[in-house]
């Protein structure tokens, strides 16, 4: 939490909502966080750096890139000087602040209940995303098209299915069907032409269908037809969480890890989400 001695540094509400400033909190690039908010509120780096509880010389170098931060309570102290709201919070990689504030264990088990684990993008969940996979008996997948989850020899999963396994696994993949017009949306939204984006997602079908065949491994594959949101990777009751929007891809939006024991309400809601797309989804696998 922020010293009570220091001023923290406020930018209107709206303005955690601007595209850069998202941009900036999932590459957790203090220098462009830092600059907007001396630009946006018109602070001395005096100011910035009393708030954030640092020198005003190593302030400087931050906003000049003549240093990075990658220690994590330095980000915490930078989140708390510009008193950053959760989602902000949460985009960066950190805990919310109603988590941090708890005093009270049982306060503080239902403000971290919902979501286990927050990573600030699909490369930073890798790791325990891979090692869970080895051991699943099952995986469900909501993407787009897939092919940096699974589809391709190097993608996050591929190897992780295709190995040596004590037990088969059963998988269930959704894609956005090439031919509809959430397809044709998706590929504006990410400045892609259409036919370039359906050519992908065929794509993406022919190397499921080459998974299929492989021994070990009971695969279903389905298209769906809405607008691609969410994007969820399940493993056994485990789940993965991301989005899609017109400003970033799957892999580049913050990833919630939701478990069984802990998720409640959170869990069983994305579980009946998946569960109705594939009902009414056209299955081709």
């Amino acid at each position: 939490m922020i010293n009570s001695t220091r001023d923290a540094v406020v930018l209107p509400a709206a303005a955690w909502r601007r595209p850069e400033v998202r941009r900036a909190l999932r590459a957790r690039d203090a220098a462009a966080l830092l600059s907007f908010a001396q630009q946006h509120t018109g602070v001395s780096q005096a100011h910035l750096a009393s708030a954030i509880g640092m020198g005003q010389g190593r302030v400087n170098e931050l906003i000049n890139r003549k240093r990075e931060v990658v220690r994590l309570d330095l980000f915490e102290r930078i989140a708390d000087g510009l008193n950053m709201p959760d989602a902000a919070r949460m985009m960066l990689g950190l805990a919310p602040a109603a988590a941090r504030q708890a005093t009270d264990l049982d306060d503080l088990a239902e403000a971290t209940s919902a979501v286990a684990r927050s990573y600030h993008s699909q490369q930073a969940a890798a790791r325990d995303i891979r090692q869970l996979a080895r051991g699943a008996q099952s995986l469900d997948l909501l993407a787009v098209r897939g092919l940096g989850l699974l589809g391709l020899n190097d993608s996050l999963l591929r190897a992780a299915v295709t190995g040596r396994r004590a037990a088969p696994l059963g998988i269930r993949v959704l894609i956005v069907d090439a031919d509809s017009e959430a397809a044709a949306r998706r590929a504006a939204e990410i400045g892609e032409s259409p036919a370039g984006f359906a050519t992908a997602v065929r794509l993406a079908e022919h190397k499921l269908r080459d998974l299929a065949a492989v021994p070990g491994l009971a695969l279903e594959a389905y298209r769906y037809t809405t607008l691609p949101t969410w994007r969820i990777i399940a493993l056994d009751e485990t789940l993965f969480v991301s989005t899609f929007d017109a400003d970033w891809e799957g892999h580049a939006s913050p990833i919630y890890r939701i478990d069984i024991a802990t998720g409640g309400a959170l869990h069983r809601g994305f579980r009946r989400m998946f569960q109705e797309m594939t009902t009414t989804a056209d299955r081709f696998l």
